[in-house]
């Protein structure tokens, strides 16, 4: 279901909580992911704040990419309260976002 391993979705969290000083890093570590990725962190960032419910993923995900008219990073970035969404948005989806994070650190 989820095409973007949530390791990688824990990393955009941990560097949107940096705010500023982590905007550089962010922006890199987003424009590094494909195409697939970005669609998919979009589309748990969606589910996340409620736009979309989670047996709705799958048109979340078809809305990301056929929607995608900015890049994804300036989007997500501007994005109210992305990390939180983000950790819904996996929780949502059935994903241990402690245990991710854990792993991560």
């Amino acid at each position: 279901m989820i095409e973007i391993s949530p390791s990688k979705v824990v990393q955009v969290i941990f560097l949107s909580r940096e705010g500023p000083a982590g905007e550089a890093q962010l922006y890199a570590f987003i424009d590094g992911l494909n195409d697939e990725e970005k669609a998919h962190l979009t589309a748990i960032a969606w589910v996340g704040r409620g736009a979309f419910e989670t047996e709705d993923y799958a048109e979340a995900l078809r809305t990301a990419y056929t929607e995608a008219t900015t890049p994804t990073a300036d989007y997500l970035m501007g994005m109210p309260h992305l990390p939180e969404n983000l950790e819904s948005g996996l929780e949502a989806l059935g994903v241990d976002v402690s245990g991710e994070e854990e792993d991560l650190l």
